[in-house]
């Protein structure tokens, strides 16, 4: 099984013509009201994906509470764990340009009041703990504590990268999955030479895997000795704010399901090229046998 800690938000979708520059104002037609918060996000990407998945995490005592949770009800994600506390519900707000690009501000609302004592006794070492960036960065360091002592495997995905010694997160973490400027501001405080090759080459280790995706580009990764780059398949991308989450719980639910290392890399890069066709975080993650279709094509 695999157990989200982390994340949930409401997200507010504006399409605009062009992203604002910083003091600028920019306008479009109408908004969207999705589900989101890259916790969340990747529960029901990895749920679609095939795995058994629970989520841990909270919401407020506000309107927001319901929309934010309906999609991982709906999916039969295991939702026993989420508090419900006082305060507001996480909020994203977000701006998407015509190729799909985006900007997004968060509110963090009750996100920042998740607690990892919360899996204590959840965890066991057939299970998958994913988290992310957007619970505090003590919890998540406590999250992987808890799940090293019940010998559960840790999947980190840190966007965003949380302030704080970024040595400290890895110590712990068996697969690390980063864009190209997470890599960068990691290696920055690792001091590590720029660029994916050498942060693969320093970061991997005999119990870490390390993944950093490209967008466009695809995918480079490690594994002990071995290394990996695949490309990702042209599409038609309307809406990238996905593509990450889609690739995260993609691959996490093909190691959750015993695939094989690169066969996993291919099937998240099949994730993260379909969720860039579908408006929304969550409405865009695909499903498992559509992941399977386009990851046989990969080469």
């Amino acid at each position: 099984m695999i157990t989200v800690f982390g994340s949930i938000n409401l997200d507010l979708v504006v399409s605009v013509p062009r992203l604002p520059k910083a003091g600028e104002t920019v306008s479009g037609p109408d908004h969207q009201s999705f589900a989101g918060g890259k916790g969340a996000n990747q529960a029901l990407a990895a749920c679609r994906a095939g795995a058994a998945v629970k989520m841990v995490g909270a919401v407020g005592r506000d309107a927001f509470a319901r929309p934010a949770l309906a999609n991982l009800r709906d999916a039969g994600i295991d939702l026993s764990d989420v508090r419900e506390l006082d305060g507001a519900t996480g909020l994203a707000l977000i701006g998407i340009d015509p190729s799909g690009e985006n900007q997004i501000i968060v509110a963090s609302g009750t996100n920042a009041r998740v607690e990892a004592g919360w899996l204590d006794r959840r965890l066991t070492d057939a299970d998958i703990l994913m988290l992310q960036g957007e619970a505090p960065y003590a919890e998540i360091l406590q999250a992987m504590d808890v799940a090293r002592r019940a010998g559960a495997s840790v999947f980190w995905n840190p966007a965003p990268v949380p302030a704080g010694n970024p040595a400290s997160g890895l110590e712990g973490v068996n697969t690390l999955v980063v864009n190209e400027s997470e890599a960068a501001f990691l290696a920055a405080g690792l001091a590590i030479a720029e660029g994916p090759a050498a942060f693969l080459d320093n970061v991997v280790s005999p119990s870490r895997a390390v993944v950093v995706t490209l967008g466009a580009e695809g995918v480079v990764a490690a594994r002990g000795d071995e290394r990996f780059r695949f490309a990702s398949p042209a599409v038609e991308a309307v809406d990238t704010t996905g593509a990450g989450d889609a690739f995260c719980g993609a691959l996490a639910a093909a190691l959750d399901l015993g695939r094989p290392f690169e066969r996993a890399l291919r099937e998240g890069v099949a994730a993260g090229a379909l969720a860039c066709t579908v408006t929304g975080a969550q409405s865009s993650a695909p499903m498992k046998a559509d992941i399977a279709r386009l990851a046989d094509q990969i080469a």
